[in-house]
């Protein structure tokens, strides 16, 4: 590969930066709950039951990240050509569709929130907790799924600045209602988990409601909201599915990895899984720098192809994945080095079972972070491409050797849940190759999707 052209990485990093922003103080929501509800005097079955509940609400994300792919995959060609009314039409198919869609699965979640719990291995304490965390959650899945969905479609059009300064005062809304209502601060009932899900879904609610009144004012000349429904158009509604399904179902196989770990753990020892749920809060923050360039690297592409312009998303491509790399490393140092410092954040002694497990699986993520980085950009180009499936033929050849390789090291050659957990980051070297691969070849750039 080429290096990267300098104007295209100053591009990517500039849409880039207010994406990462974002992304954090959408993670921090989550991250906010865990370290407040570590404070509780229940702390250790009401993090072991956001540890359960966490890979849930994950599981729920899967259908509406097929969606956004989509969205963002069309919007973002239609950008690219100028088509604005393209982009109106997409815009309010694919609201219409989302809010359709969370109506579903706030209503299925909620009736299927125990057994999935129990599913996992939830049990006791922890299993109740789970439940009172889950549900309203999941009640206020509408909220959560419009301000990923809007964000998103903002980001196809160029504009990453404003769903930031959103989320940022959203997040103050969150905190603040989660200090009154997880420990009773001011004179507020002490709620523990139930006041920290009342926190999160608020906050989401806010986000919403102020980026559909910003955008029908116009701050947004590109997107032009409107409230008025239509009939579903059946044939974007099939090619947002073609686009946006193959994205679900990788996110589906992710999840069930993830989920096969957190059964393995569960029977090895239950403190393992609150270490694990830990353990996805620096995930989903150490993730953020990379997967936002990957989102950026998404909008750059499909405009790139939008406008008949291949070799300009191979640029931005190569850009990607040299700023992806250098970031991820540099995310992982810190949390290599200062594993025990972070565990205290949660408010858990060093020394204890539960802060042992939770360095290890920080440390693994750490040490995996470069190649994950490299992981990341090939994803971020096949979905701006359109070429989902690829991204999807990585994700099951390389899952359908983790998950085994988890047991035997775990069980068979009795690591423990250090050896369960090692495979994860492990397996993305074999990630990396296959995108390597499938970038040379060259089809993602044949692939596309239609602007009319």
């Amino acid at each position: 590969m080429s290096a990267p052209d300098r104007s295209i990485f100053r591009r990517l990093w500039d849409l880039s930066l207010p994406v990462i922003g974002l992304n954090v103080l959408n993670v921090l929501s989550l991250a906010v709950d865990t370290a407040m509800c570590g404070r509780l005097p229940n702390h250790e079955p009401a993090l072991t039951g956001l540890g359960f509940s966490t890979q849930i609400v994950f599981l729920f994300m899967v259908a509406m990240l097929g969606l956004v792919v989509g969205a963002v995959a069309l919007i973002s060609r239609a950008h690219g050509a100028g088509d604005e009314d393209r982009v109106e039409h997409v815009l309010l198919q694919s609201t219409q569709l989302t809010i359709l869609l969370s109506v579903v699965v706030g209503v299925v979640g909620n009736l299927a929130a125990e057994p999935m719990l129990r599913l996992l291995g939830a049990q006791g304490e922890a299993l109740e907790q789970g439940v009172l965390y889950l549900r309203p959650l999941l009640g206020g899945t509408v909220f959560y799924y419009l301000s990923l969905y809007y964000a998103a479609v903002l980001r196809g059009v160029n504009d990453t600045r404003l769903p930031f300064f959103v989320a940022l005062a959203a997040n103050l809304v969150n905190v603040a209602i989660n200090y009154c209502l997880i420990l009773g601060n001011l004179g507020f009932p002490s709620l523990g988990v139930l006041g920290a899900a009342i926190g999160t879904v608020t906050s989401q609610a806010f986000s919403v409601v102020v980026l559909v009144v910003l955008l029908r004012r116009g701050a947004v000349p590109a997107l032009r909201v409107r409230l008025r429904p239509r009939w579903i158009d059946g044939a974007l509604a099939a090619e947002l599915v073609r686009v946006g399904a193959p994205a679900a179902l990788d996110l589906v196989i992710l999840n069930g990895a993830f989920m096969a770990i957190i059964r393995m753990l569960g029977e090895l020892d239950q403190v393992a899984v609150a270490a694990h749920g830990i353990g996805l809060r620096i995930q989903a923050l150490a993730f953020v720098p990379g997967l936002s360039i990957a989102q950026a690297t998404g909008s750059m592409v499909g405009q790139a192809l939008g406008a008949d312009d291949p070799e300009e998303a191979r640029a931005v491509t190569r850009a990607s994945l040299v700023l992806c790399a250098i970031v991820m490393t540099l995310v992982g140092l810190p949390i290599v080095l200062g594993a025990g410092p972070i565990v205290e954040i949660f408010d858990i002694e060093l020394g204890t079972p539960l802060a042992r497990y939770a360095v290890q699986w920080i440390q693994l993520l750490g040490y995996g972070m470069p190649i994950v980085g490299l992981h990341i950009a090939f994803v971020g180009l096949f979905r701006g491409a359109g070429a989902t499936n690829t991204s999807l033929a990585i994700n099951v050849a390389a899952t359908a050797m983790q998950v085994p390789a988890s047991y035997v090291l775990g069980y068979t050659f009795g690591l423990g849940p250090w050896g369960v957990w090692v495979a994860f980051p492990a397996f993305f070297l074999v990630r990396v190759a296959l995108g390597t691969i499938a970038y040379r070849r060259g089809a993602w750039a044949r692939v596309g999707t239609r602007i009319a």
